[in-house]
């Protein structure tokens, strides 16, 4: 995403962007960071935003480092957290190829990775390899590509929020979407978002530097996914995947 996206969507993130903390029932992704979590460390919190995982980071380590892209986010992340001490925040674009990144022993990455552009993502994660030290640990959580299609698929199936669903209004906008689909790109409120394969993610973080430890989904109500989901509607839940990965 460009960064005038976020700045324009800073005031109304809790309103507007999924709260990936919150909807984590299990505390699957707190578990894993709390894991391998040191208090000699420095963690990275990859595409911070407003600093919802401050309060999971800040007691676990020495210093957090709090990484956007945006400026409006890191104001109000300040603001809201100015209790927490050992947090230091840095403005950077991590699709920007000549950006000055920190080394920390531990990084997380909560739904950042997000840009439709596939040049943006590659330098992404060749930054993502630059700011985790050798045999240091990186937590990342991603949309699933998977979840998106059988979302959409029951959508269709069973007829759920015909009205948030409508038909396309043109096939040239028909062509758009599967040209997007093909590369992983879906459209959430109208914004196309990156959506990612669990063997992709696997191949991605591998060519990156990475060793994959371990991919897990990420469940989440089905009311994540639509406004009156039917009371039948249980297993498989909605799901984002979760990946942890040591740097080689």
């Amino acid at each position: 995403m460009k960064r005038s996206y976020w700045e324009h969507m800073a005031e109304r993130y809790n309103d507007e962007i999924f709260d990936v903390r919150r909807q984590d029932k299990k505390a699957l992704i707190t578990q894993a960071i709390k894991k391998y979590a040191h208090p000699s460390h420095r963690i990275i919190d990859i595409g911070c935003a407003i600093g919802k995982w401050f309060p999971v980071l800040s007691p676990l380590c020495k210093e957090v480092i709090a990484l956007d892209i945006s400026s409006a986010n890191l104001k109000m992340a300040k603001a809201s957290f100015s209790q927490l001490s050992n947090i230091n925040y840095l403005q950077k674009d991590m699709s920007k190829p000549a950006v000055t990144l920190p080394v920390c022993e531990l990084g997380i990455c909560i739904n950042a990775i997000l840009t439709p552009l596939a040049k943006d993502r590659k330098i992404f994660f060749k930054n993502l390899s630059r700011c985790i030290a050798r045999k240091g640990k990186l937590i990342v959580t991603v949309p699933s590509l998977e979840s998106y299609l059988l979302s959409r698929r029951l959508q269709q199936e069973y007829d759920i929020d015909r009205s948030v669903f409508p038909k396309l209004s043109s096939p040239r906008k028909g062509l758009r979407n599967w040209n997007n689909l093909l590369q992983g790109v879906c459209d959430i409120d109208e914004v196309p978002h990156k959506h990612f394969l669990a063997e992709e993610l696997q191949l991605l973080f591998s060519r990156a530097g990475f060793t994959p430890l371990q991919i897990q989904k990420i469940e989440y109500s089905w009311k994540t996914e639509f406004n009156q989901p039917p009371s039948w509607l249980r297993k498989p839940y909605p799901w984002d995947w979760m990946i942890v990965a040591e740097r080689n």
